[in-house]
């Protein structure tokens, strides 16, 4: 018989996507499932939309936490309530490809009970804003770019055996948001777990972002990305979407900046001269995300998304990490 598949999904003020995400969960393809979702102590109408969406579904079921814990917090309460062979993470603003739990469980037969197995975003999300839509592309690169032994595992998507993650300690309930996936799926690795990255395990993401929430978004995941990888020693590793591309295009972004200061000021154009070569440079190295880009949509949104990710993308993840970087020595990864 197929194993049983447990997806767990935790929630805190997803009312306005839980009821989507459990929808597109409950309709897998694949036999045996069940849903798992944790609603951490929400203060919306999350739980009113949750039991309305799971009161026809038998293989649905609510664990509700009597105060805030955090995803990490949740995802573990989740864990320890499910009855399936296989743990399936996903988010409250995720929706499961109809075909993602036999890819799933083929990955694990394939690879065994001690490998982590990973997916990613849809190349296109479910709502079609330009930054919803760049942001959807460039995570999807990011995160299947290493198909193995990719630099970690976001829980989002992120396949593990019951056995192997009760075993595990599970996700670190007293870190810093955003970051508890990557320093999981590291310390996994560091106990000799594999993990790898697979192309057929799909959810397609809910962003809803305007300019403001995803320059808040870029912001708030540099910087604490910048205090974990202080933290962990790999500022400079290709991880993931704090990936060598974005740091080429971040370091590009400012020596191009100093030199159109310089030339102004000095009023010396020759200052200009290297410009063109550093962005052909740029784009030779993202290249790989440039024609993700390409894929994700036509002409007019490639072009947009190189201009976006050249001299916009680069502002609000430095900031993030300047931030990250001065708080880091204060608040560590706390």
């Amino acid at each position: 018989m197929a194993p049983l598949i447990s997806i767990v999904i935790p929630n805190r003020n997803g009312g306005h996507t839980i009821g989507k995400c459990l929808t597109a969960a409950l309709a897998s393809r694949y036999e045996p499932f069940e849903v798992v979702v944790v609603d951490d102590f929400s203060t919306d109408d999350s739980v009113a939309v949750i039991e309305q969406t799971l009161r026809a579904q038998p293989r649905g079921r609510l664990i509700r936490l009597p105060q805030h814990a955090g995803a990490a917090g949740a995802r573990n309460a989740g864990a320890a309530n499910s009855a399936g062979e296989i743990l399936f993470f996903i988010d409250a603003d995720c929706l499961l490809e109809p075909d993602s739990l036999a890819a799933a469980q083929r990955a694990v037969a394939e690879q065994g009970p001690d490998t982590v197995v990973g997916g990613t975003y849809t190349i296109r999300p479910y709502d079609r804003s330009f930054f919803s839509r760049f942001q959807s592309a460039f995570i999807h690169y990011s995160e299947t770019k290493k198909l193995t032994n990719p630099d970690y595992i976001a829980s989002h998507a992120l396949v593990i055996a019951a056995a192997t993650f009760r075993g595990s300690g599970g996700f670190p309930e007293q870190f810093m948001p955003i970051i508890e996936d990557v320093e999981y799926t590291h310390r996994l690795r560091r106990n000799g777990h594999r993990l790898v990255m697979h192309q057929g395990i799909l959810v397609q993401h809910i962003f809803n972002f305007s300019f403001r929430t995803w320059f808040r978004n870029a912001f708030r995941k540099s910087r604490h990305w910048t205090r974990y990888s202080l933290y962990n020693h790999d500022v400079f590793a290709d991880s993931g979407t704090a990936s060598l591309e974005l740091k080429v295009d971040v370091v590009v972004f400012f020596v191009v900046l100093l030199l159109l200061l310089a030339a102004l000021v000095l009023w010396q154009p020759a200052w200009l001269l290297p410009v063109p070569f550093l962005l052909a440079g740029n784009a030779l190295v993202s290249r790989g995300l440039l024609r993700t880009f390409r894929r994700a949509g036509g002409l007019g949104f490639f072009a947009a998304a190189v201009v976006y990710y050249s001299l916009v993308y680069p502002l609000p993840v430095a900031v993030g990490a300047a931030v990250g970087l001065i708080e880091y020595p204060r608040k560590g990864v706390r």
